[in-house]
């Protein structure tokens, strides 16, 4: 066993041997040529392993320095002879000839890396000196690149390249440029230099702002706007493509494209939207123009800031066509309903612009509301014009409809009932439709309106709808009140036939006021009264019935024609002040205006209106004595016209419009009634032209006062400017009340002591507790 442990023998140091002068040089010279056969090609014949070796001795023995500058001038030397070669060759084999030299001398250059990685790692470190291979592009960039033969004639020979590329020239292969391009970013990399930046960048950069600026301008001015934008399309998607193509870096891709969208979009873009006959302002007049619309704002939308041209273009539009509609409204030759339609067929049309064109656009969106917002609010019109449509609506227009198109047309209106401020206005003109409807039972459908009331609490609130679906109640009561009264007269043995009455008994504070004094009703009308009111009274203690004789509805049964085989039996379907009429001519043939007046106690404007209905050609059942179809003094006369007949055996005679009966007094003759019926006309329709109806102004300064005492109350001291912020952000659900109407509501109660002004700053409001 010991025979086998092996023995160590420890044999002395060896005594290092420095390399000398001579030697080095030797090393040298066979790296020395080695280089030159790398840069003629014959890199296969050498040893690596070997000069690497050679390499590494030469460093190890602090010969460092030596190898260093050697492989420079070396190199220097070979770039000299190729600067020499590139300076005289033709602009047609230049960038070709560029090319293929920068890419033989990376080759070289990663070669010679290699061969020198020790010095790389220990030499160039400890000295600080340049590695090799980033060595080899300095000396090449100074070397050949910044060669005054070289340098401004290979650039050049880049912008013509792109350039007869944008004009749709054939021009050399891409990988010439994109390799050029490569050079001058990898020189700059490796040196830390902004080559590519001085000398190409800033170059290319201005030559393409020249370019699109001519190219635009010109074809600008020979083309429309819509074959610019196609134009100014496909030279962006070119842009883009050859940017890739290229290889260029963002920091020309971004500069490029902000260039290329200024010149081609953002300088023109007022210019595509006021074009005559093409322009974007002129494609809204044509419901065709869709896809047009959006090839036009796809284009804006790359510079954000030009497509608010396109949306002022948009509300201009708005905003003319709805200023079309109210001077036919105010000329007449359109009613409030045909004015409502008018404002859904535009709320329809431009949605579907912005749904195509703008593609659904947020803010595009918004700008409609505003513009249609800004027209419809110029005053009380659409309000009250819009209440006239929903009752047309809710009596003619949804009969036979499913659920779903009831939901469709009510959300059409709720929508337009969105852009209105004086939504306190659209109340006070509801709510006295909707009790006409309600009370001579002319609804289409209960489900269509409470969905409309239902509409209406979803968008405004409880308090909005508290006193419509009050009318719904008292409505329900009342059905069945009738048929408890129908018990009633059973029980207490009433003659049957004489009097059928119904009654609607209404709360007072639900239902549209009626200051209307009531007329004088015949006697037997006045019997039924007495008899229900006793009937109510048992029931209701402490509660008082006032009829409102200028609501109701009553049924006739009329005898016409001579002879007793000649009599023609109709119903008349009438209202009550229409059955008071003719009801005196029981005992009378003929009466005048007023002996008729003086016996029923019926409104001037109201009876010469009823009067002329129960005249017209088509349900003529009295005669009047003057001709022409006004009215035109308290002597005219009017007969019973026992010739009256009708295909129908239950006739409904339908009063005619205030505004009818307006124009035929005017022209009857008398100016002091046609003045008395114009003013009445006026009262009736207030709100239609436009005002604000007296009624609802009186509720404004109530609610106006109510929000300033409720806020003061809560807060106890405020500023003037935020008293009136809150009061207008709570108000804002009904009406936008302005500065100047809050600030008299304000002193108003100042003056009765609710609030008083601060001693330090009269601005500031103090709550008088």
């Amino acid at each position: 066993m010991s025979d086998s442990k092996k023995r160590f023998n420890i044999k002395p140091f060896r005594t290092h041997v420095p390399m000398d002068r001579n030697a080095a040089q030797q090393i040298w010279e066979i790296l020395a040529n080695a280089i030159d056969e790398i840069y003629n090609r014959n890199a296969s014949q050498l040893s690596f392993e070997e000069l690497y070796r050679n390499a590494y001795n030469l460093v190890l023995h602090k010969h460092g320095t030596l190898l260093y500058d050697g492989v420079t001038e070396k190199l220097s030397s070979h770039l000299l002879n190729t600067v020499n070669r590139l300076a005289d060759i033709e602009e047609t084999k230049l960038l070709d000839e560029m090319a293929s030299t920068w890419s033989e001398h990376q080759i070289t250059m990663v070669m010679i890396h290699d061969i020198l990685m020790y010095m790389d790692r220990t030499y160039v470190q400890q000295q600080r000196r340049r590695p090799v291979y980033p060595l080899g592009l300095h000396l090449f960039r100074i070397t050949v690149w910044e060669h005054p033969r070289i340098k401004d004639r290979v650039t050049q020979l880049l912008l013509d390249a792109i350039a007869a590329e944008r004009a749709g020239l054939l021009t050399d292969d891409r990988s010439l440029l994109k390799a050029s391009i490569n050079m001058l970013l990898e020189l700059g990399r490796a040196d830390f230099s902004n080559v590519y930046e001085r000398d190409f960048d800033r170059l290319f950069l201005g030559t393409t702002q020249e370019f699109y600026r001519n190219e635009s301008l010109s074809y600008l001015s020979q083309n429309s706007a819509t074959a610019y934008v196609s134009k100014a399309i496909k030279r962006l998607e070119e842009e883009r493509e050859r940017s890739a193509a290229l290889a260029l870096p963002a920091t020309t891709e971004a500069p490029l494209q902000n260039i290329v969208e200024t010149e081609l979009i953002e300088r023109h873009a007022r210019t595509l939207v006021d074009m005559e006959n093409s322009g974007f302002a002129a494609l809204l007049k044509d419901d065709t123009k869709l896809e047009e619309m959006r090839e036009m704002y796809d284009l804006f939308i790359r510079v954000p800031s030009s497509v608010d041209n396109l949306r002022d273009a948009l509300a201009e539009r708005i905003k003319a066509d709805g200023k079309k509609l109210i001077e036919d409204q105010q000329k007449g030759s359109s009613d409030p309903p045909a004015f409502v339609r008018g404002v859904l067929a535009m709320r329809e049309r431009y949605e579907r612009i912005v749904s195509v064109s703008f593609r659904g656009e947020k803010k595009t969106q918004k700008r409609m509301r505003e513009a249609f917002e800004d027209f419809l609010n110029v005053d009380a019109r659409a309000s009250s014009c819009l209440a006239v449509y929903v009752d047309e609506l809710l009596r003619t227009g949804l009969r036979g409809a499913t659920e779903e198109q009831v939901t469709e047309q009510l959300q059409k209106v709720i929508i337009v009932f969105r852009y209105l401020s004086d939504k306190d206005v659209f109340e006070s003109f509801y709510k006295q439709h909707l009790a006409k409807r309600l009370l001579g039972n002319r609804s289409v459908s209960d489900d269509a309106e409470r969905a409309m009331v239902s509409q209406l609490k979803a968008e405004c609130g409880y308090q909005f709808t508290s006193k419509l679906e009050g009318m719904f109640n008292d409505m329900r009561i009342s059905r069945d009140m009738r048929d408890t009264y129908k018990n009633y007269r059973r029980s207490q043995s009433q003659q049957q036939g004489k009097l059928d009455m119904e009654v609607d008994v209404l709360t007072n504070g639900y239902w549209p006021s009626q200051n209307v004094p009531p007329c004088t009703l015949p006697q037997l009308v006045q019997d039924a009264i007495k008899n229900f009111e006793t009937f109510y009274l048992e029931k209701h203690t402490g509660r008082k019935l006032s009829w409102q004789t200028s609501a109701g509805a009553a049924e006739l049964k009329g005898v016409f024609g001579k002879g007793p085989n000649k009599y023609n039996r109709h119903e008349l379907c009438v209202s009550t002040y229409q059955m008071c009429i003719l009801l005196l001519f029981n005992t009378e043939d003929t009466l005048t205006l007023g002996q008729i007046r003086t016996r029923t106690h019926i409104p001037d404007m109201e009876l010469r209106r009823h009067l002329i209905s129960l005249c017209t050609p088509k349900h003529r059942v009295l005669r009047k004595g003057s001709k022409g179809r006004g009215i035109t003094s308290d002597d005219d006369t009017f007969s019973f016209n026992e010739d009256f007949s009708s295909k129908l055996k239950r006739v409904r005679i339908p009063l005619v419009k205030e505004s009818s009966v307006v124009r035929a007094d005017a022209a009857g003759g008398n100016p002091a009634v046609a003045g008395v019926a114009v003013a009445a006309a006026a009262a009736a329709n207030s709100g239609i032209d436009g005002s604000i109806p007296l009624p609802v102004e009186e509720d404004r300064r109530h609610l106006v006062e109510a929000a300033i005492v409720r806020i003061m109350k809560a807060r106890k001291t405020l500023h003037h400017n935020d008293l009136i912020a809150e009061v207008t952000k709570q108000l804002s659900v009904r009406f936008n009340p302005s500065p100047q109407f809050i600030k008299k509501r304000i002193e108003s109660l100042i003056e009765r002591e609710y609030l008083e002004r601060s001693n330090d700053d009269r601005r500031v409001y103090n709550y008088c507790a």
